[in-house]
């Protein structure tokens, strides 16, 4: 299938989508840097007693299990039931949830909410496609398995994102491969997450959730191969330079999709 980058990309910076974020503790400040530089404006409202109320007026929701409490996971139950009542779509990132029960029954419990896309490391995707544990807390083993992608997609009836080394982008049925990206990401904290954010915004945009999800992907990649330097903290300030500054035509000549 093709994705009319340009369209999306151009829609994202006309439309500064509001994104509602419950997110890892790690990385607020970048998340809300990089929807920034996109376009977007990131809110970072997380008590239970206003979430819901903030979550209908959002564009998007991104719930992070990335630093999960018992605190922080009621007010997440919270506002993704709110996202489903009010139709706002939302993104789940499942950090770690191979790693501890606590964050499998957590998941278990956000996935009755139905997230539009589910954004996760391969490791993370495959631990929630068989049940099983894979890989060691947020890091990412080997390739990203399409058909585990696949079947969790069919199962939950959300878009699944994988990333890895080439990302997977499917709705069960259409599958999509990203190989945009560069290896400095993989030392930066948060990358992942804000692949995450990325997506959120692109949901608020108004993208439908396969073309969103596969147009944060690139967005993100694209960034960090112009942004690329062995100077992690310096890798860091460029890769917001580089979302702040690609226009949709480079964006979309750059991008490396196939279905």
């Amino acid at each position: 299938m093709s994705i009319a980058f340009v369209d999306l990309f151009a829609r994202l910076r006309r439309e500064r989508p509001l994104v509602h974020n419950l997110t890892n503790d790690v990385v607020t400040s970048l998340t809300a840097n990089a929807l920034l530089a996109v376009g977007a404006s990131p809110a970072m409202v997380v008590a239970r007693e206003e979430v819901a109320e903030f979550v209908a007026h959002a564009a998007a929701l991104v719930i992070n299990i990335g630093t999960l409490t018992a605190s922080s996971l009621d007010a997440m139950l919270v506002a993704a039931e709110a996202a489903a009542r009010a139709r706002v779509p939302w993104v789940l990132d499942p950090v770690a949830v191979g790693a501890t029960a606590f964050r499998r029954e957590a998941v278990a419990r956000l996935l009755e909410h139905h997230p539009t896309v589910i954004r996760g490391n391969a490791s993370e995707v495959l631990a929630l496609a068989t049940g099983e544990r894979h890989g060691r807390g947020v890091d990412a083993e080997g390739g990203t398995d399409a058909d585990a992608a696949r079947a969790l997609a069919r199962r939950t009836g959300s878009v699944v994102a994988a990333t890895g080394p080439i990302d997977v982008v499917t709705d069960g049925e259409r599958t999509l491969r990203i190989h945009n990206g560069h290896p400095s990401l993989t030392r930066l904290t948060g990358a992942g997450c804000t692949a995450t954010a990325l997506t959120g915004a692109l949901l608020g945009s108004g993208a439908p959730p396969l073309e969103a999800a596969a147009a944060a992907l690139v967005l993100l990649g694209v960034a960090g191969e112009r942004a690329a330097d062995e100077r992690p903290g310096t890798f860091a300030v460029r890769l917001l330079d580089e979302l702040g500054t690609l226009t949709p035509e480079a964006l979309a000549t750059a991008a490396r999709c196939e279905a």
